[in-house]
Formats: structure tokens, C-alpha cells, sequence
């Protein structure tokens, strides 16, 4: 790939991600202002700083560093080392869940049922789903490095189309879920973005097509899973070394990218009703 197609993919990559963002505020003020009509301001207040903020805050500190530093690599790498990095999220994933989860449920306050059904729900579903997305990481990464616009595009509209299409069918249909529908929304939301990259990877991995133009450093679909060799180290030790410089320098765009969340989550400023007005 020369040069001047490198730039215009990433050009391409850099627009499709504006406009990206733009939809989906566009579609989440929208979808907010419907779900006003059925449900309380202390659910959405709930679902979209405390639940998101334990989603965003999770993935964060499992798979932040090692995008950067995977990505920040040059041509010349073994793959197969950077792909066994990659799936090390997974497990750091589950880990700071579990933690995070903890703090939800036994440090921070508990809405009253009455008010906010199904709490525990929503705090095991948030962290869930953000493992469930962790498990894409290797192929998210594959594709970002080969600059696969029009994956990113389908992926992400398709998994967020389809959670807002759910999210209002079970608003409109069984208010009395509460918390369960924004679980089971935000669940399919990054099942289908994992399956997205997934099925495309494997398909390309099995097409003719592939061999003959070298798209991927992988050739198998096999060589997507992790995989160990007696005649080199599991990950790249540079790769490493550089995902944790990564890891410690990210926090302060964590803070600022959250901030709001954070200090209506810890420092209890405004209450749940507050906190869904404040969302719209």
C-alpha cells in the first residue's frame, strides 16, 4: 500500500469516526427523550452515568494501553506475538470487572428498588458486556492496523442501531424490566459489534482472495487464537514494556473523556433524577 492510499484511508478512517460520533449522540438524545415518556429519570440517570461510567472505566483500564501500543508498532513484527497480547485483555477484563463491580454493589450507594429495579442486574450485564467486548480486541486491532473503513462503519452502526431498535421495543413493551432492558441492550450491542469484525476476519481468512493479496499477516483463522511456540517468547516484551508506559500515562484522558461521571458517581453531587435530566 503506498503512501498516498495510506493517508487517504486514514483520512477515511478519521472522517467515518467524526461522523460516527455525531450519529450516535444524535441517535442516543433522541432515544433518551423516548425512554423519558416510559420510564423514570432515576433509571436513566442510573444507566447512562453509573452503569455506562463501570462499562467505559473497565474496558478502559483492560484494553486502552494495549490498543496504543499494538497500533504504535511498525511494519516488521510478528503477529502472532501482538495477537497473544492482545487477547491478554480478556482476563485483565474479568479482573477489573470483578473489582469494579464490587465497588458498584458494596461502596457506592444503592438506588431504592422500588425506583431502580434490578440494580445487581445491571451492574453484572454492564461488566459482562464489557468483557463480551474485550473478546474483539485482537480483531479490532487487525482491522484498525489494515484500515478496514468500511468495517469499522458497519460494525459499529449495525450494533448500535440494533441496540436502540431493542432498547425501545422493551421500553414501549415491558417498562417494568427496568435495569433488564438496558442490560440486555447494551449485551447485544457488543455481542453483535465482536461478531461483526469476527465473521468478516474469518470469511476474508477463507476467501481465495486473501492469499493471493496478502491483505492479513495471518493466513489461518487458527493463527487469530492465541498460541504458544517453543522457539519464541508469548508477547513481544517491547510491545509489553510500551503498553505499560501507555497504561500509566492514559489516566488524565480517562479523567477528562469521564470526569462528569466520575464525580456524580463518588461524590454524590446531584441524585439519580438529576443525573437522567442532565443526560437529555
Amino acid at each position: 500500500m503506498g503512501s498516498q492510499e495510506v493517508l487517504g484511508q486514514a483520512a477515511r478512517l478519521a472522517s467515518s469516526g467524526l461522523l460516527l460520533q455525531v450519529l450516535f449522540r444524535l441517535i442516543t438524545f433522541v432515544l433518551n427523550a423516548f425512554i423519558l415518556r416510559f420510564l423514570s429519570k432515576e433509571i436513566v440517570g442510573i444507566v447512562n452515568v453509573r452503569l455506562t461510567l463501570l462499562y467505559s472505566t473497565t474496558t478502559f483500564l483492560a484494553r486502552e494501553a494495549f490498543r496504543r501500543a499494538c497500533l504504535s508498532g511498525g511494519a516488521q513484527r510478528d503477529w502472532s506475538q501482538t495477537l497473544n497480547l492482545l487477547w491478554l485483555t480478556v482476563p485483565l477484563g474479568i479482573f477489573w470487572s470483578s473489582c469494579l463491580g464490587w465497588v458498584w454493589l458494596q461502596l457506592l450507594e444503592v438506588p431504592d428498588p422500588d425506583v431502580v429495579p434490578y440494580y445487581g442486574t445491571g451492574v453484572l450485564f454492564f461488566g459482562l458486556s464489557a468483557v463480551v467486548e474485550l473478546l474483539g480486541e485482537p480483531f479490532w486491532v487487525l482491522a484498525q492496523a489494515h484500515m478496514f473503513v468500511k468495517l469499522k462503519v458497519l460494525a459499529e452502526s449495525m450494533s448500535v442501531i440494533l441496540r436502540s431498535v431493542l432498547t425501545a421495543l422493551l421500553v414501549l413493551w415491558l417498562p417494568h424490566w427496568g435495569l433488564y432492558i438496558f442490560s440486555l441492550a447494551q449485551l447485544l450491542y457488543t455481542t453483535v459489534l465482536v461478531l461483526c469484525y469476527a465473521i468478516y476476519l474469518i470469511q476474508l481468512l477463507r476467501s481465495p482472495e486473501s492469499a493471493k493479496q496478502l491483505t492479513l499477516p495471518v493466513s489461518r483463522v487458527t493463527q487469530l487464537l492465541p498460541s504458544i511456540s517453543r522457539s519464541r517468547a508469548f508477547v513481544n516484551w517491547k510491545e509489553a514494556g510500551l503498553a505499560w508506559s501507555f497504561f500509566k500515562q492514559s489516566f488524565l484522558k480517562q479523567i477528562l473523556t469521564e470526569g462528569e461521571r466520575y464525580v456524580m458517581t463518588f461524590l454524590n453531587v446531584l441524585n439519580f433524577g438529576d443525573q437522567g435530566k442532565m443526560c437529555i
